[in-house]
């Protein structure tokens, strides 16, 4: 079988089937809009509160495939880049180029790696099964976590940046992973339902 037989279309090309150009950039400045709020809504959680953005990061590159979603998550560090406050902790933390350089820089970079992993994963039918689903977002969020750690440990040192980048973030990031995989084939069995 080749690589083009194992492609299954994204969520958003099949609900949105007509004037693909239209579609993408509707999409991906709506997209942007979301991991902005997505950005300031904080969880109530243990040991850190989470926020909902790699839920989202993940959730676009799934719904919309690697290239869309990839594109989606640039344009939105663009405008962070611009100096728009839409990244967490942005104005108070700074803005622009001089955030995007701070400690979390190097996850920012993961997100659109991420993105266009899940993606691709989702455009090869990984969203439509819990598991698949499930190990899908533990590897997008795997994808954020190597330059996002990389680059922190440059700043702060490897065990540090573990320490505070990474252990403290794996029961919310499981509990997202569990989330998306309930809800990417829910809806998927819906959209069939109704097609």
């Amino acid at each position: 079988m080749s690589a083009r037989a194992a492609n299954y279309p994204t969520l958003s090309a099949v609900l949105w089937p007509e004037n693909a150009m239209v579609r993408n950039v509707v999409l991906a400045v709506l997209g942007s809009l979301l991991l902005w709020v997505s950005a300031r809504v904080q969880v109530p959680f243990y040991p850190v509160p989470l926020t909902l953005q790699t839920l989202v990061v993940l959730g676009l590159g799934a719904a919309f495939g690697w290239r869309l979603g990839a594109a989606t998550v640039a344009l939105y560090l663009a405008e962070g880049a611009a100096g728009l406050p839409v990244f967490a902790g942005t104005p108070e933390k700074g803005i622009g180029m001089a955030y995007m350089m701070g400690p979390t820089g190097g996850y920012l970079l993961g997100f659109v790696l991420a993105a266009a992993v899940v993606g691709w994963l989702a455009e090869r039918g990984f969203d439509r099964n819990p598991f698949t689903m499930f190990a899908a977002m533990l590897l997008g969020t795997a994808t954020i976590y190597v330059p996002g750690l990389a680059w922190l440990s440059s700043l702060i040192g490897m065990e540090k940046a573990v320490e505070f980048g990474f252990m403290p973030f794996i029961a919310g990031d499981l509990t997202k992973a569990a989330l998306a995989a309930a809800l990417f084939p829910a809806i998927w069995a819906l959209v069939k339902k109704f097609r």
